[in-house]
C-alpha cells in the first residue's frame, strides 16, 4: 500500500519561529484544507510526519501538541479530509534521536504499523530534512515552497541525492500526486493487457 506523508509546519499551517504553543496560534495555510479533500480521493492514507522539539526543548506539553492535533485533523475531516495518522518527534536536536527528521524514523514507523510500502509512496515537505528523510526511508520526495521552502532550495539542491520535485504549495503537490497516481494505474493497466495471452482473448471473445 501506497501513502502520502506530509510534514506540518509550512505545508499545511504556518511556520512560526516561536513555534505553535496552541490551537490558537495554529493557522491553515490557504488552500491546505481544499488540498487534504483532494488528495482523500486518491484513496491512500494520508500520514503526517512533524518535528515538535518544542517539547524537549519544554516550550510546550505533549498534551498541547497532541490537543492540536486533534483538532487539527478533526478540522480537516469537516472539510472532506482524512488524516490517517500523526507521528510526531518530541525531542530537542542534541538527543539524537532516530526519529528526529532528517532520519526516516518516523516514516519507518507509520510503514510498520500501517503496512506501507515506502518505495512507492510520497514525502511532502518545506525543508531539506523533510526530503532526506523522505530519500532515506525511500519515498519520492516532494519540496514546497511554501513555509521555509524557497529559503531552504539551495540546501535541498545541495545535499538530497535523489531527485525530487518542486511544487508551489500543498495544492500544486496534490496535483502532481494525481497525476502520478492516474499514470501508474494507467501503466497497470496497460501491462494487464500486455500479460492477456492469445488463448485468453479466444476464450473472451467466445463468452460475448
Amino acid at each position: 500500500m501506497r501513502a502520502i506523508f506530509l510534514d506540518r509546519d509550512g505545508v499545511i499551517c504556518e511556520n512560526r519561529s516561536d513555534y505553535v504553543k496552541s490551537w490558537r496560534e495554529f493557522k491553515f495555510l490557504p488552500g491546505a484544507k481544499q488540498s487534504l479533500a483532494a488528495l482523500r480521493y486518491l484513496g491512500l492514507p494520508i500520514v503526517i510526519v512533524t518535528n515538535q522539539s518544542a517539547i524537549g526543548r519544554g516550550i510546550v506539553s505533549a498534551d498541547v501538541v497532541e490537543d492540536v492535533h486533534y483538532r487539527m485533523s478533526a478540522e480537516i475531516q469537516a472539510y472532506g479530509g482524512l488524516i490517517t495518522g500523526v507521528y510526531y518527534c518530541p525531542h530537542h536536536p542534541e538527543d539524537r534521536c532516530d526519529c528526529r527528521k532528517p532520519q526516516p524514523g518516523m516514516l519507518l514507523q507509520a510503514a510498520d504499523a500501517l503496512k506501507i510500502d515506502l518505495s512507492q509512496s510520497y514525502m511532502v515537505g518545506d525543508a531539506a530534512t523533510d526530503l532526506i528523510a523522505g530519500q532515506q526511508a525511500g519515498c519520492h520526495p516532494i519540496l514546497v515552497l511554501t513555509g521555509r521552502g524557497l529559503p531552504q532550495l539551495p540546501r535541498a539542491l545541495g545535499s538530497v541525492r535523489k531527485q525530487f520535485t518542486i511544487t508551489r504549495n500543498l495544492m500544486q503537490a496534490a496535483g502532481y500526486i494525481y497525476r502520478m497516481e492516474r499514470q501508474s494505474i494507467q501503466n497497470k493497466q496497460r501491462d494487464e493487457i500486455d500479460n492477456v495471452q492469445p488463448q485468453e482473448f479466444g476464450l473472451l471473445a467466445g463468452n460475448l
